[in-house]
């Protein structure tokens, strides 16, 4: 990763006229963010000219007394916006012709919001403000290499850069040992399970999907052509047993193990081993789906499905949209070894190999350690909103919702009385206006529950709050009056 090189010429200033302290500066914020306001304040009103040398950031650190990473930072988001230039072996200079636009950094955020979305959306995401200031300079800097790997049709599984990258973060969080050669790249899990199944099933195979479920994975398997076959989950996770009764015969199957969806259970051991055996016997596939595994708030998560099985019926699908940002597109498989060749070869039928320009930026948000650091932060911020949201819920509701706590995920589940009709929970969620889901609506076959399935994350905490005292009346109100309703003949 190139570094943003330290000035060494002579003609550098001594000191820099900043100012600190002005309105242009936002109390409270890192000591980069201000710096960089500092900065673009000076460059805008032409306390310096285009094409001046700034300070070797060792002696701006100096003189400022910030960190010498806070002071890289700076000069790294100013780069990455057109206020400066670097050359290296030569320092960083004031860009000669400077953006129209005033300095936005006296408009500080504390992390991105999804915009327009009803409290409770799931999918949504904060980012914390270093993150996309970090995020910024990769990309400003992977633009300026511009190269000839974008001129030219790919590899189908995506750069080896990110892939190093993916299998050393996979090694570090997951427990999964494979090689860079394993991984593909996707635009997301979704479009990983088309491929995928493109690649080890034939026309009409049957595909164990637990019931309850994601709706959106049962539907590209039936889309694609495939038989889904629903699997009742219990406490411990999908029951083996009842899948090898309905579809002995199944090809597949896809799983959710680290935070069953909808209802945010860890698949167990013994049932992950069960699992495993299955696979095994039938000489099927496991899909595992590590949904939200990053998001663990109370001890460590076990190891993944394809850990314990070494990537040999195992593929593994993952994706950066919840921990980085949805609009990244940018989601990855990994691979049995006899897996890779049928794999790539669908790849590159289906859409030849994914984008480039991206790629590089997010290796380095990889290997800088500021995808860590990011998810560190914002794992704070969805434990509260959990915490918040299920307390609101609870108390508010009287009784009417259950909530248990998630303990990893960004969603909970709130649940009436399994004896209540489903459209009561219909009725509450229509009245209050709320997004998320119906518990009832990831149900395929099973009796469903009455409840909702509700996202927490990427939402200011206020509506967050006033949209769950909400949904909490109007529960009781539904109950209510289904209660009081007199009984049909």
């Amino acid at each position: 990763m190139q570094k943003i090189p330290t000035n060494s010429s002579s003609r550098a200033k001594p000191e820099l006229p900043l100012d600190l302290t002005g309105p242009h500066v936002t109390a409270g914020a890192s000591a980069a963010h201000r710096l960089y306001q500092a900065l673009c304040e000076m460059i805008v009103s032409g306390l310096v000219r285009p094409g001046e040398p700034l300070p070797p950031s060792r002696t701006l650190a100096r003189q400022t007394g910030f960190r010498r990473n806070a002071v890289v930072t700076a000069y790294e988001r100013l780069i990455a916006d057109g206020f400066a230039d670097a050359t290296v072996g030569s320092g960083t200079f004031v860009a000669a012709r400077i953006p129209k636009r005033a300095a936005e950094p006296n408009k500080p955020k504390v992390a991105l919001e999804a915009p327009k979305q009803g409290a409770f959306a799931l999918g949504c995401t904060h980012i914390d403000e270093r993150a996309v200031q970090r995020f910024r300079a990769f990309v400003g800097r992977r633009m300026r290499a511009f190269g000839p790997e974008h001129l030219h049709y790919g590899d189908p599984r995506g750069s080896r850069e990110l892939r190093v990258a993916i299998a050393d973060h996979l090694l570090s969080a997951r427990g999964l040992r494979c090689d860079p050669d394993q991984i593909m790249l996707t635009s997301g899990t979704l479009h990983a399970l088309r491929i995928v199944l493109s690649a080890i099933l034939g026309s009409s195979d049957q595909v164990w999907c637990e019931d309850p479920g994601y709706p959106a994975a049962r539907k590209t398997i039936a889309h694609c052509g495939y038989r889904t076959v629903p699997v009742p989950v219990d406490e411990h996770g999908m029951r083996v047993a009842k899948g090898r009764i309905a579809a002995p015969s199944a090809r597949a199957a896809y799983v959710t193990p680290s935070h069953q969806f909808p209802l945010g259970m860890q698949m167990s051991m013994p049932r992950r081993l069960e699992l495993l055996d299955w696979a095994k016997q039938a000489g099927a596939f496991v899909l595992e789906d590590d949904y939200d595994s990053e998001f663990r708030y109370d001890g460590a998560p076990l190891m993944s499905l394809a850990g314990i099985d070494r990537l040999q019926r195992v593929i593994y699908l993952g994706t950066f949209a919840k921990t980085l940002f949805p609009g990244l597109r940018i989601g990855y498989c990994a691979l049995p070894e006899r897996l890779i060749a049928d794999v790539t070869a669908a790849r590159a039928a289906l859409d030849r190999f994914p984008g480039t320009l991206m790629e590089g930026a997010v290796a380095d948000m990889l290997n800088s350690g500021a995808f860590a650091a990011n998810l560190k932060r914002v794992r704070k911020l969805y434990r509260e909103a959990r915490d918040v949201l299920a307390e609101t819920l609870e108390v508010a509701s009287g009784g009417a919702l259950s909530v248990p706590v998630p303990s990893q995920g960004l969603h909970l589940v709130a649940r009436f009385d399994p004896a209540v009709d489903p459209a009561v929970a219909a009725h509450a969620k229509q009245a209050a206006g709320a997004e998320g889901w119906l518990l009832a609506d990831t149900y395929s076959r099973g009796r469903p529950l009455p409840g909702f399935v509700l996202g927490f994350s990427g939402h200011p905490m206020p509506q967050l709050v006033a949209s769950a005292e909400r949904l909490a009346r109007e529960s009781r109100a539904a109950l209510g009056a289904r209660r009081t309703s007199p009984r049909r003949a």
